[in-house]
């Protein structure tokens, strides 16, 4: 690969206008949703379509080639790629010219998102799938932009840091979110294969304050720490079994569920003080234990902050069917029932009943010891964070900061207010003039619902940072004609809560 190549790549895709929106345009957005789906019939219709009424666009050739990885003409392809050529698209291994055909030897998307510093979009280069081969991925497969990529790329806490170390970065995505607010980025992986395409990635893009080390979990950066850690390591339960692939983007090579163990306790020889590291992972209940008195056994002894959310379960059976679905093994072979009665035999083995999946934040803190420990199971929709979840996780740990350093008397001396994505439900039975129930509903974050009873409601409409929350309850207690001090003692708790979850604000002291 060299760089004058890569930027002819660039200029090429710039000018075929090679974007998300684009490829939308060109077969709709029930072709479009039917792709996210592996299926390319829709889109193939859509191209023929055009196809009939002249000769196709250089979106349209590439798209076919590198999106739906179909071969175009020689011909095609040089009018598609007129700075690069078909000579340049093999140098760089993204084609195989045979004759008057070229093949796809990469896939090559756009991608587009939006983070807190507005919207952007990328190529991402990574290899063909099983829709393309028509068979089971090779085990040193690297992976693309899938579902547990976005996820982590929206959770990821977008506040300027120095040092990031991206472990386990596959295609490069995540190295490539942290460089928009990071000085300077490590990027790890076990396989030279995604290394090299992440290095082409952030080429292709520009991107040039990415390092990228080869080697297992934290062995690149013995003896280094960093203000952030992200990674969406190869957590999958995969059984070590003969005959049972192990795919190197996904199965970290341990049992059960000692990668995501091995990840947690290693972080906290890497962080710098206040440093957090994010990472997506599995985690199994096994008979007679439940699986976060486990996973909190990892963090005793660590030091760490965390604050794990498990988002979903899956028992041993779909667990199963979903990873083998996954590297390309079709439902009704003799593969497949193979490898599924291998999975559930190691499942057996350490009596599991289920999995769990979710979101792992930890964070070393300043000084002193712990102070925040939170393991949850938060199942179903998320509130609509349009920038990402992360920009909600950075505002509620530096609530929790701040709240977490004043005692009752202190903190009812300050002033909050309502979060401005917060609002308020009541419940009536017909004609009653009272609610039978008072819901305080969040819109973004994880689109908590807390039940409130008249005091509280009458504390979170009056939090506009006017006046000091003592004074607001000083108010209401006069309202309701109780004592102060017992009202005090009954709110300042749930004040706390709703100050942690992000639906009461912290007023800053010097507006």
């Amino acid at each position: 690969m060299t760089s004058a190549l890569v930027q002819l790549l660039r200029l090429d895709l710039e000018s075929a206008r090679f974007t998300v929106t684009t490829l939308t345009e060109l077969w709709g957005a029930e072709a479009d949703a039917a792709l996210h789906r592996n299926e390319r019939v829709p889109a193939l219709r859509a191209l023929a379509a055009k196809r009939r009424d002249a000769d196709p666009e250089a979106s349209a050739t590439l798209a076919t080639l590198f999106v739906l990885g179909l071969p175009v003409t020689h011909d095609d392809l040089v009018a598609a790629l007129p700075n690069l050529g078909a000579d340049g698209a093999v140098e760089l291994g993204m084609v195989d010219v045979v004759g008057a055909e070229a093949r796809p030897l990469i896939d090559l998307r756009p991608y587009s998102f939006v983070d807190s510093h507005g919207a952007g979009s990328w190529w991402i280069a990574s290899d063909l799938g099983e829709l393309v081969l028509g068979r089971p991925l090779g085990e040193e497969h690297v992976l693309g932009v899938g579902g547990a990529s976005t996820t982590l790329s929206g959770l990821m806490m977008q506040t300027p840091v120095g040092r990031v170390l991206d472990l386990g970065t596959g295609c490069g995505i995540q190295a490539m979110h942290a460089a928009r607010h990071a000085t300077h980025v490590v990027a790890t992986d076990i396989s030279a294969r995604a290394l090299e395409l992440a290095a082409l990635n952030a080429e292709l893009n520009s991107i040039h304050n990415i390092e990228f080390r080869l080697g297992s979990l934290f062995e690149p950066v013995r003896g280094e720490r960093f203000d952030q850690i992200v990674s969406n390591p190869p957590f999958v339960i995969t059984p070590r079994a003969d005959g049972v692939p192990a795919y190197e983007y996904r199965d970290g090579g341990m049992e059960g569920d000692a990668l995501v163990e091995a990840v947690l306790r290693g972080a906290a020889a890497h962080l710098t003080p206040g440093g957090v590291a994010q990472l997506l992972g599995n985690w199994e209940y096994r008979v007679g234990q439940d699986a976060f008195r486990r996973v909190g056994g990892w963090i005793d002894g660590t030091g760490l902050d965390a604050w794990i959310i498990e988002r979903d379960t899956q028992d041993p059976a779909q667990y199963a069917e979903t990873w083998i679905r996954d590297g390309g093994t079709k439902s009704g072979t003799p593969d497949f029932d193979r490898l599924y009665n291998a999975w559930l035999d190691d499942f057996d083995a350490r009596r599991v009943t289920a999995v769990g999946f979710g979101y792992i934040t930890l964070r070393m803190p300043l000084a002193g010891e712990p102070s925040l420990r939170r393991l949850e199971r938060m199942h179903g929709a998320l509130g609509a964070n349009e920038s990402g979840l992360g920009v909600h996780l950075s505002s509620v740990l530096a609530a929790h900061d701040w709240q977490k350093v004043r005692d009752d008397e202190e903190l009812a001396l300050s002033r909050v207010t309502a979060a401005p994505d917060v609002t308020e439900e009541r419940h009536y039975w017909p004609g009653d003039e009272d609610p039978t129930a008072m819901l305080l509903r969040q819109g973004s974050g994880f689109g908590r619902t807390v039940r409130m009873d008249t005091a509280l409601s009458a504390l979170v409409g009056a939090s506009d940072g006017d006046l000091t929350i003592g004074a607001v309850i000083a108010a209401i207690a006069q309202l309701l004609e109780v004592d102060v001090a017992e009202l005090l003692a009954e709110l300042m708790p749930r004040v706390r809560s709703l100050i942690d979850d992000g639906f009461l604000i912290p007023v800053d002291e010097s507006e």
